[in-house]
């Protein structure tokens, strides 16, 4: 009997990762095999952006079956075909011409019908790793930030992530953003000069603020640039800086807004939340501002490890590809 089986993929801006899955007859059960590591994706819309996301399908693919044969050599006399796969990645929204487009050349790249293919949001392939069958909430901070939820009747909602120029409160952006402001303001003397400018500054590598506006009108350079800054805005924070901790309450609070609105639209007396990204994970002064604001507005609220990972999101769903409709 052919075997069944499935490629989950989380792709990012550094690399793309693929899981292999297949069912086990024996034991009626689906078992994950193999993972392997490829090529990263950009925006669709990028130059490239079509070619780069095919090559990460195709690379980190091609690592899965490597590893699966190094595993087990000779288990694989030829390259099974799959009878299903889904994507999460930044950008594809749901219901968009673009995700449209992505599930096309998943189609084409994996030589499967467009029906058992899926692309969509990391978001949501995070969400369905980290709560596969139950409700909760997850919230991601990492460059930038977005909240996606779901209860126990299987109703999802979703809140910010709705790009850098319009809704980057609550990342790691946001905090190298406004602070960047507060140095601008302190060159100008409308603030008086503090270390967190000169610091900021050298990151950068910048030494005036007609520099500093020089970069910023390059969004590909400067929103990574100012995300990277983040850690420094943290630790003038700690080190008594007013105005950098107010920088990380305010950064807070849009996350807990976020999570809220979430909680609110779904109706959960309960609510879990698994944090994701960078800047929850390595930014414990922040994690904490957020902690407070959470506090705040929820009564009933818990971080909780999620059960699996974004991979393991994507192979759930999948799955729900090979059911009938």
């Amino acid at each position: 009997m052919t075997a069944v089986i499935l490629a989950g993929f989380d792709a990012g801006q550094t690399s793309c990762r693929c899981r292999l899955r297949r069912w086990d007859n024996r034991r009626n059960l689906w078992q994950d095999f193999a993972d392997g590591s490829g090529s990263p994706v950009s925006h669709l819309d990028a130059e490239g952006g079509e070619d780069r996301f095919r090559a990460a399908l195709r690379s980190s693919l091609h690592a899965a079956w490597a590893a699966a044969e190094a595993e087990a050599p000779g288990s694989l006399t030829a390259t099974p075909a799959l009878a299903a796969a889904a994507i999460g990645a930044s950008g594809l929204e749901q219901g968009t011409a673009l995700q449209a487009r992505a599930q096309t050349l998943m189609a084409a790249e994996l030589t499967l019908p467009p029906h058992r293919c899926l692309a969509t949001g990391d978001e949501r392939t995070a969400l369905h790793g980290a709560f596969p069958d139950a409700a909760g909430i997850v919230l991601i901070s990492g460059t930038g930030m977005i909240c996606l939820g779901r209860n126990s009747q299987g109703e999802e909602a979703r809140s910010g992530g709705w790009g850098w120029m319009l809704d980057g409160g609550g990342g790691a952006f946001d905090l190298g953003h406004q602070g960047l402001q507060l140095t601008l303001r302190m060159a100008d003397g409308r603030l008086p000069d503090k270390p967190l400018r000169q610091q900021l500054w050298q990151a950068l590598q910048c030494s005036s603020a007609a520099e500093i506006k020089a970069l910023v009108v390059r969004p590909e350079r400067s929103v990574p640039a100012l995300a990277q800054l983040a850690p420094l805005v943290q630790d003038a924070a700690a080190a008594g800086d007013h105005d950098a901790a107010a920088i990380l309450q305010r950064s807070a609070d849009a996350l807990a807004e976020a999570v809220t609105a979430v909680a609110n639209r779904l109706s959960l007396a309960t609510v879990a939340i698994s944090p994701r990204g960078g800047a929850l994970e390595h930014l414990p002064l922040f994690r904490a501002a957020v902690e407070r604001a959470l506090e705040a507005r929820l009564p009933h609220w818990h971080w909780q490890a999620g059960q699996a990972d974004a991979c393991a999101g994507a192979l759930t769903l999948a799955e729900r590809l090979l059911r009938p409709r």
